[in-house]
């Protein structure tokens, strides 16, 4: 054995000696994850006492409005923070403008009224602002000459944002990337009495191969009959593109700005954490959710640690908050009961 190793200042400094016992690791664990960092998103469709299951994402189903309320309280007394919802509206009520999106009747409001009058402020509930669920097309806003034009489109999404503040909506999230559409949000929020109302800005939204479970789950994907988002959505490519994007929406009076997707934009996450002093949100999209269902099921991975360790990721990487399809199991790994170290 070298000398050098038998020296008793061999090494002076033993970095190991901070992670020999449990307590000790603990104590200086640098980032911590609890269930009021998440927010649990749900697919809600028409009926009563329906479920129906999402095969692109195992474990996820499309609940009714009255079993989505059953659900949003279990996600409450688990301690999850809120619940972001997103319909799943029936073909029939599809146009090439979008126009059941402002419906109070529709699916959205109906929901958002249900749970907000069966839980009051214990959650928040988020509302996604956008006109693809509504449209035939499957596009974010309003289709002229194949093309989603911006200004006729932010019209729409103010009056949206109003409604579903009306039926009860915490936080209004518009993840329909037209530009200027977060301060005439906010101006239209404020006008109509709704200055309390949060805005979360899907800021940071790429034109993400991740997202194709989400389109069969709110059955968006067969109306894009093969299009793509990208004249509105973020290239992938792109970093200072996301910082200027983010730049605009505090100004214009974002109160959470996200990125979408979580996992493979963290260096996203970080840089917008270090630049500005404004939370932010992740988006673990159904792509990554599914990815990790999947590969758990064949034994590759061990569901749980992965799961724990991906949301880590998110807070170590800057993120207040994430939005994710396993919200309501991260809960339940996270209770005191459960001995897993948050």
């Amino acid at each position: 054995m070298p000398d050098h190793f038998q020296s008793p200042s061999f090494p002076q400094t033993r970095m190991r000696r901070n992670r020999r016992w449990p307590w000790v690791r603990e104590m200086l664990q640098e980032t911590h994850l609890s269930a009021q960092n998440l927010i649990w998103p749900i697919f809600v469709i028409e009926g009563t006492n329906r479920r129906e299951p999402i095969s692109s994402m195992p474990g996820v189903e499309r609940l009714s409005i009255d079993l989505a309320t059953q659900a949003a309280a279990q996600a409450a007394s688990l301690g999850i923070s809120a619940i972001a919802l997103f319909p799943v509206t029936p073909a029939s009520k599809k146009s090439n403008d979008g126009s059941h999106a402002l419906d109070p009747d529709n699916l959205m409001c109906c929901a958002t009224r249900s749970i907000a009058a069966e839980l009051g402020e214990s959650m928040g509930i988020v509302c996604d602002v956008a006109l693809d669920p509504y449209t035939s097309h499957g596009h974010d806003g309003l289709l002229i000459d194949n093309d989603v034009v911006n200004d006729a489109t932010v019209d729409v999404l103010c009056k949206q944002a109003v409604l579903q503040a009306e039926a009860g909506a915490t936080i209004i999230a518009p993840s329909d990337m037209m530009d200027g559409r977060v301060g005439a949000i906010r101006k239209s929020l404020d006008q109509a009495g709704f200055s309390d109302v949060g805005i979360m800005s899907y800021s940071a939204k790429y034109a993400s191969a991740f997202y194709g479970p989400f389109r069969d789950a709110v059955g968006s994907a067969s109306s894009l009959k093969g299009g793509d988002k990208k004249t509105y959505q973020m290239n992938p490519a792109n970093t200072d593109e996301a910082m200027r994007e983010v730049a605009l929406d505090i100004q214009e009076g974002a109160d959470i700005v996200m990125v979408k997707p979580g996992m493979p934009y963290l260096d996203i996450i970080r840089r917008i954490h270090d630049t500005f002093q404004i939370p932010v949100a992740a988006y673990q999209v159904s792509g990554e959710y599914a990815m990790l269902k999947f590969a758990s099921e064949k034994g590759a991975i061990n569901e749980r640690a992965c799961v724990l360790e991906s949301l880590m990721s998110f807070r170590r990487a800057g993120a207040s908050c994430i939005l994710t399809y396993f919200a309501l199991q991260a809960a339940e790994y996270l209770r005191p009961s459960s001995g897993s170290a948050s």
